[in-house]
């Protein structure tokens, strides 16, 4: 095998590795979301451990990319495909701990009637989902205007983290003793808008690689 070949090899477990960590990780939210809904305890516990292995493919990506910087020193397109793929990596991670915090306060709420319905929430999370999935998408096929596209989805998610917001704000000051609750679920709601943060960063990485310029995207 030349050395082109020998690049394009582990190029593609490299890809490969990031659209099954992408799939994991929105596929884990999607879980969480569900399992605070319901209660569902097995399944929040089930979103946890697989934290895990989230990790372990983060670290396989670094290690792997690292590891074709050091020896085939590739230039140009190359180089920025893969600290491209690293930082993406890093991104899908912090997602992935954004699903866990959901499934945890899913755990810790357990026993308590929720205050209020769940749309905001489930509106999030499903949301986040989505950009997700488009995020990945735009990367596999180094798609800038997709990537565009997906980033604009995070403006739902800030507008419904704020009306959850103050929605349970309003709630609290006529109701004082669901507080602890409350800021649960406010806790909660902040690491979903992150979440979408966290995608948009990805977008705006997609744009570098494919066009060389970084951008700040749904500023």
């Amino acid at each position: 095998m030349n050395i082109r070949a020998h690049f394009e090899e582990e190029k593609r477990l490299v890809r490969e590795d990031i659209l099954s960590m992408g799939v994991r990780v929105e596929e884990d939210l999607r879980k969480a979301i569900v399992a605070f809904k319901n209660k569902d305890m097995q399944l929040a516990k089930a979103v946890r451990d697989d934290d895990e292995i989230i990790n372990h493919l983060q670290e396989a990506i670094e290690d792997r990319c690292a590891r074709i910087i050091a020896t085939q020193q590739p230039v140009a397109q190359d180089m920025r495909w893969l600290i491209t793929s690293i930082k993406i990596a890093d991104q899908l991670e912090r997602i992935g701990d954004h699903a866990v915090h959901l499934a945890k306060a899913a755990i810790k709420l357990e026993k308590e009637p929720y205050i209020k319905p769940l749309d905001y929430l489930e509106r999030m999370a499903s949301n986040g989902a989505n950009m997700i999935q488009g995020a990945v998408s735009a990367l596999m096929a180094l798609d800038a205007e997709k990537a565009r596209s997906v980033a604009t989805m995070d403006d739902a998610i800030d507008r419904d983290h704020k009306a959850l917001v103050q929605d349970i704000l309003d709630y609290v000051q006529k109701n004082p003793d669901k507080a602890p609750q409350g800021t649960k679920i406010i806790q909660t709601s902040g690491f979903l808008e992150r979440l979408g943060d966290h995608v948009t960063n990805i977008c705006e990485m997609i744009v570098y690689c494919v066009e060389g310029r970084r951008v700040e995207l749904n500023e």
